[in-house]
């Protein structure tokens, strides 16, 4: 992979689509900084990975997950939840629209 895939240009959109207002110089930089990662990365695609395991963690250590039992001592029902609403509509909370 070259190391001049990622132009000005790209660098630009990438900032405007963060919004983040960069100067020239930064530009410069991080074009520098964004095509040594891929020139790196495309040495790595070059290795022979065909006989290693795929590793999804590497400190051997799982996750215990607890069993789903739903605690209905602790539940409203469904009239005990809307008592307090301001407006109600079909059982549901009526509430005022944030987005156009």
């Amino acid at each position: 992979m070259k190391s001049d895939n990622i132009t000005t240009d790209v660098i630009k959109h990438l900032a405007h689509l963060a919004s983040l207002n960069i100067t020239d110089d930064q530009v410069k930089t991080f074009q520098s900084q964004l095509n040594s990662i891929l020139e790196y990365m495309s040495k790595i695609q070059q290795l022979n990975t065909d006989n290693v395991e795929e590793t999804t963690n590497v400190n051997g250590l799982t996750n215990v997950f607890r069993e789903d039992i739903i605690d209905e001592s602790r539940m409203f029902s469904q009239d005990e939840a809307l008592k307090n609403a301001i407006r109600i509509y079909h059982g549901y909370f009526v509430v005022d629209a944030i987005l156009e």
